[in-house]
């Protein structure tokens, strides 16, 4: 009857360990949306607590049938021995399996994490990169006034690459493993086409702004020798009034 019983046991349990396997470790999953894959994740979380929780039975079939060998004849305990060996054994590995995934879907969530994270902070980089653009759109004053426009954008663009490596690195670790992967090319197209360009209208502006900065000082050049000129007639002509010089005698630049 013991014997019965402690057979029952062993088959329950590797039962439920064949049932995980199938469940959790043996079927194709793929991952087409994030919902998809952070419902695995919560799985295979629970699927490893609830392993871990069988330890507390196995601990006991495992002391029982050690008891019963002790007490029983070799003949009438061989064949349980070896069950309880391949028990612990498929438990072991359904365990380490178990935490195997978790860990790794773990690891590729934090990726997908991350890639969002980086993608939001370049998208508010080219956020203000199109601000800028706009407000140096039809940009009026004086040399002095744009040169700290163009100083400000170029600015701006002196933004380093390090975060899109890393969207690009991010992304491909993910979709080399066929996860996400449509989505993640959908972001990364609009995200690249995006930055090309803003990246194209911002030297354009540049260029622009360039020309803008030398007409500028042409015309601040222009107006400063006129002034420069109409001082010097002031002068003559202050001059001419001081010393009572009649008009037909004022020489013809003068007048």
């Amino acid at each position: 009857d013991k014997t019965v019983s402690l057979r029952k046991d062993l088959s329950e349990m590797h039962e439920w360990i064949t049932q995980a396997e199938e469940e959790y470790l043996e079927r194709d999953f793929e991952y087409k949306t994030p919902d998809e894959l952070q419902k695995a994740v919560e799985e295979l979380k629970r699927a490893k607590e609830e392993a871990m929780q069988k330890e507390v039975k196995v601990k006991l079939i495992t002391d029982s049938v050690n008891s019963f060998i002790a007490k029983a004849p070799p003949a009438a305990h061989e064949a349980l021995k070896k069950e309880l060996d391949v028990l612990i054994t498929s438990y072991q590995r359904l365990c380490n399996r178990l935490n195997g995934k978790c860990k790794t879907l773990e690891e590729v969530w934090a990726c997908w994490r991350e890639l969002l994270s980086y993608l939001d902070v370049e998208n508010k980089w080219l956020n203000e990169i199109e601000l800028k653009l706009k407000a140096t759109e039809n940009i009026q004053g004086g040399a002095e006034e744009i040169s700290e426009s163009l100083d400000s954008l170029e600015s701006l663009m002196r933004h380093p690459e390090d975060n899109r490596n890393q969207i690009r690195e991010l992304a491909q670790t993910l979709t080399d493993g066929g996860i996400l992967d449509e989505l993640i090319n959908e972001k990364l197209e609009k995200f690249n086409t995006r930055w090309e360009e803003l990246q194209q209208e911002a030297v354009r502006r540049q260029k622009s702004l360039e020309q803008s900065i030398q007409s500028a000082q042409e015309t601040d050049k222009t107006l400063r020798l006129i002034q420069e000129s109409l001082a010097v007639i002031d002068k003559q002509l202050t001059a001419y009034i001081a010393d009572r010089v009649d008009a037909a005698q004022v020489p013809q630049e003068a007048q």
